[in-house]
């Protein structure tokens, strides 16, 4: 009986750590007894694996009896959590037990894995970060459960072992050749967008929220759409994803590791190949929306990463909820401080709102009255304060549609030709940072040197300004909306037509109650 060494992983935040794990045995005072302890601030996940692992190598036909076990997970100060390290536990058990001999090669490879009590390898989270981890060590490869082996294998430079079983991680340690590394080749011929769930070719009427729409998906913009109920905002907003341009190699990876690490990446899915489409319901809770947990986990706005996170009924969210999103919205990024250390997610997403202009929802309807009283309208909508209002660039009134409208109005473009021009606006910005990023993000510096205004500009915005009041950011964010429409028109300034249309998608109606306060240019 001995002592064997092998490395694991554990998980903090978004990122994979290096575990040592120390696995030693002693002979037992009673010779048909055994008894392992799990030490290195293990969580319950963690100690329950002493059974798990016993069971599991019993069941693999190794007796196990006539010992004391102590395994140790180093370091002692970080915490671990999980089931991902029932795998290299029995296997170092093995080791010790001189049931398996220990390989020279055994250290090149990080192991991972959940067992069932007969053997078998169950799926586990953050396969990504663990295979990046694995390459960023300078490791071999690493061993992990089939399931999660498409995913790991997106990381080149590394062999990715797929394992099954105990006896076939016990079978690859006696003859590395019996098992062949999975591969997958990631090209960028895998991100094709699907037919998209609602076309906009299926929505008839209102052309200028389309026509913002496309200004918001070629810019990275974020919008609010305010209108009565069933005048197609929901509709609209879901229609948003089918003219993203696809996916690039480094942004699928980054989706990938956060859906991964939070464990909603569909089994046997390698890769997030679609930009996500996270729809939170207004009672979720902030921790929910940001993040949070003892050792934090990502929230609803990292899900949304390189995608579209849609707030429906913006004013039926705790006014606590919505304030949070500010960071996020500003700086792409939430950092979440915790004792043991600052987590920090990504959260580079569109934010698209829909709302009601009342709690009632009539107001401004063609054909209906709005019962709510100024007080309450008010109290409706000043649940959404300022500086929230301020990060969203576009704000537009979706009015309700009659019957000719519905049953007879023009459908429009689909949203493929609508997707050609966002794509080729993207591009334009692609050649202008040099790289994925877009106008709503970029910098005050950035903006001065790509977004010059000539006088009658100048002369358009600062009348803007002083009529709508508007802030310093939201001035910023206007001109960011006009620069957009300009790379979509292909001019290389921004002209007096592209700030009066991006003034006309910042409607203080959206805001203020009532139609004196909306202002016209």
């Amino acid at each position: 009986m001995s002592f064997s060494r092998l490395y694991s992983v554990s998980l903090l935040g978004l990122d994979a750590v290096l575990v040592d794990v120390e696995v030693d045995i002693a002979p037992s005072d009673k010779a048909d007894k055994q008894s392992l302890v799990i030490v290195g601030l293990p969580d319950t996940a963690v100690k329950e694996s002493k059974d798990r692992v016993l069971t599991a190598v019993k069941n693999s036909g190794f007796p196990a009896h006539g010992w004391h076990c102590t395994v140790n997970l180093a370091p002692g100060d970080l915490r671990k959590e999980g089931a991902f390290y029932d795998l290299p536990i029995a296997l170092g058990l093995l080791i010790s037990m001189e049931s398996l001999k220990a390989e020279k090669f055994l250290p090149e490879y990080l192991i991972v894995g959940e067992l069932g009590l007969s053997g078998d390898l169950r799926p586990i989270q953050g396969a990504l970060a663990m295979a990046m981890l694995a390459k960023d060590l300078g490791k071999k490869g690493i061993i992990l459960p089939t399931a999660n082996a498409c995913e790991a294998a997106a990381v080149p430079g590394i062999d990715v072992i797929a394992v099954s079983h105990l006896k076939d991680a016990i079978n690859f340690l006696k003859d590395p050749k019996k098992i062949e590394p999975t591969s997958n080749s990631v090209s960028n011929n895998l991100f094709k967008n699907e037919i998209p769930l609602v076309d906009f070719a299926d929505i008839r009427g209102q052309a200028h929220v389309k026509r913002a729409m496309e200004i918001a998906a070629a810019g990275g913009h974020n919008a609010v759409l305010s209108g009565p109920p069933g005048s197609g905002k929901t509709m609209i907003a879901k229609a948003i994803i089918g003219i993203m341009p696809e996916l690039s190699v480094e942004e699928c990876l980054e989706i990938t590791k956060v859906h991964s690490i939070v464990g909603i990446l569909p089994e046997g899915q390698g890769l997030v190949t679609q930009r996500p489409f996270r729809s939170p319901h207004h009672t979720i809770s902030y921790a929910g929306l940001i993040g949070g947990g003892n050792v934090p986990r990502p929230g609803e706005v990292s899900l949304a990463h390189n995608g579209i996170l849609f707030l429906d009924e913006l004013p039926e969210f705790s006014r606590a909820v919505l304030e949070v999103l500010r960071q996020p919205l500003e700086d792409r990024k939430v950092t979440i401080s915790r004792a043991n250390g600052n987590f920090t997610f990504p959260t580079n997403f569109m934010c698209i709102a829909a709302m009601n202009p009342c709690p009632c929802g009539m107001l401004g309807h063609p054909d209906k009255n709005c019962k709510d009283t100024q007080l309450q309208i008010d109290r409706y909508r000043g649940k959404i304060s300022g500086p929230l209002w301020d990060r969203i660039d576009m704000h537009i009134d979706v009015p309700a549609q009659r019957y000719k409208d519905m049953m007879q109005g023009q459908t429009g473009e689909s949203s493929a030709d609508i997707r050609k021009r966002v794509v080729a606006a993207r591009e334009i910005q692609r050649k202008r940072f040099g790289k994925a990023k877009t106008n709503a993000q970029m910098s005050s510096k950035e903006l001065k040197q790509h977004a010059q205004l000539n006088q009658e500009c100048h002369s358009l915005l600062r009348q803007a300004v002083d009529v709508m009041g508007m802030s310093a950011r939201a001035c910023d964010r206007l001109v960011k909306v006009a620069r957009t429409i300009a790379d979509l028109s292909g001019s290389e300034n921004v002209q007096e037509d592209h700030l009066m249309e991006a003034i006309s998608f910042r409607n203080l109606s959206v805001q203020n109650p009532g139609p004196s306060h909306s202002v016209i240019f």
